[in-house]
């Protein structure tokens, strides 16, 4: 080969080499409204694993087991007593997101990697000046278009589910638990938000002044539910009710999916479920599971056990924020037995789960479907099974709602969502469910 062609592709693949970015989907993209999603404590995220966490897997194990906070919270949600719903309110109490993304606020946009909830529907950021917050903070004083609003607005009174405690003027206060063991004090504001190439003028959200515990989302929290207070509803006929993701494998180096804002871009062939509304808790998003078949044995589930009842907040729901899903025990315990007995064991458990084998039996386990109405989903093994950190067992990774808390909420969680795009129409009240590789 000539040398000065030699130089020139050699030069040429030095630049490629220097300008790879292990993490491109971070930015987002210039024809559309796609934003990356990424796990919180994945390897492009910016927020540390905790410690002490010898693997990747070790970290999805430890998230697994504290799962409780989360299934207490969502419990909570769905009390039999009919409540106001009330979107920001003191005393609730959520547990922590498990993916984020990149979010702009303010005049010019302040870069946010915030939490993603489908179950929550405010948005709340930590503020300069605020005590106890990480070093990330958003510059309220350096935003042109910063607002703070009033106690005596509307806006407040519906947030809040509070009349405005003073006769004189005076910002909208709330205050707000989270995970159990942490809580902040937030000024109810205005500002833009930039989601991808979009601008959502004059979005609502909590500007924290205030946090107390470890618990809190390092930079804050972005409602996805479906509220009054969430994207959708603040967004209006930008993303006309609709919006889906796509979360990666678990065994995904970088784990970085994508969350596909409006009706542009979505697939074209897709089947879709009702999304049914529950009015004591219309942030969730109910569907009708009507039943799980493993191998091709259709578990013998009570419908009672599964049916929607939204006078008790019974039924189930397609949650982001919890890792492995969750069963009644009565429905998790047929499940179970129908796993095992397609399964070589000896069983053993691991954490949060109760069917551990031999990963060595692991060609021999039988596939999962779920029934929807109008929907049948066949779980890829990978959405089945998990293994340990060792690498010599795997886990059916599912359990049962935990015995301390009295729900009666089957939760679809996101390791079972995996490599499958999950479209939510909210106007034409359905979801949809497709094979898709997300990494």
């Amino acid at each position: 080969m000539d040398s000065t062609i030699f130089a020139f592709f050699f030069i040429a693949l030095l630049s490629t080499t220097r300008a790879f970015d292990p993490c491109p989907s971070l930015k987002p993209k210039s024809d559309g409204s796609d934003l990356s999603i990424i796990h919180i404590y994945g390897k492009c995220s910016p927020f540390n694993s905790p410690k002490p966490a010898s693997s990747w897997t070790t970290t999805v194990l430890n998230m697994a087991s504290e799962d409780q906070q989360r299934l207490t919270y969502l419990s909570s949600l769905v009390a039999t007593k009919p409540k106001t719903s009330v979107p920001i309110a003191p005393g609730q109490v959520i547990n922590i997101g498990n993916y984020v993304a990149r979010v702009k606020i303010g005049t010019p946009g302040q870069l946010m990697f915030m939490v993603l909830d489908t179950s929550a529907d405010t948005a709340w950021v930590p503020c300069s000046g605020c005590t106890g917050c990480s070093s990330t903070m958003f510059s309220q004083n350096s935003s042109a278009t910063y607002e703070t609003v009033d106690c005596a607005t509307s806006e407040c009174v519906q947030a809040r589910g509070l009349s405005c405690p003073m006769a004189e003027p005076s910002n909208c206060l709330f205050n707000q638990s989270y995970g159990g063991d942490s809580s902040f004090l937030a000024s109810l504001s205005r500002d833009f938000l930039q989601l991808a190439n979009d601008t959502i003028p004059s979005y609502l959200f909590g500007c924290i002044g205030a946090v107390s515990g470890k618990s809190i989302p390092p930079q804050g929290l972005l409602g996805l539910g479906r509220g009054v207070m969430s994207v959708l509803s603040q967004s209006g006929s930008i993303y006309s009710g609709v919006f889906s993701y796509c979360l990666p494998s678990f065994r995904s180096y970088y784990f970085s999916g994508s969350l596909r804002l409006g009706p542009n871009g979505q697939p074209k062939t897709i089947k879709f479920t009702p999304l049914l509304k529950n009015p004591h808790r219309p942030s969730l998003y109910y569907v009708n599971l009507t039943g799980v078949t493993i191998g091709r044995f259709k578990v013998p589930i009570a419908p009672e056990l599964l049916g929607f009842d939204p006078s008790t907040g019974a039924g189930t729901i397609i949650d982001s924020g919890t890792v492995i899903t969750r069963f009644v025990p009565a429905a998790y315990d047929a499940i179970k037995e129908a796993f095992r007995n397609q399964t070589q064991g000896p069983f053993t458990s691991l954490g949060a789960f109760d069917t551990c084998f031999s990963v060595t039996h692991e060609n021999v386990a039988p596939k999962m479907t779920f029934h929807f109405t109008g929907l049948d989903i066949v779980l890829p093994m990978e959405n089945t099974l998990i293994h340990s950190s060792a690498g010599t067992l795997a886990c059916l990774a599912m359990a049962s709602a935990p015995n301390n808390v009295n729900s009666v909420l089957n939760v679809i969680a996101n390791l079972q969502q995996q490599n499958l795009r999950i479209l939510f129409d909210v106007v034409n009240s359905r979801v949809g469910i497709t094979r898709e590789i997300c990494n």
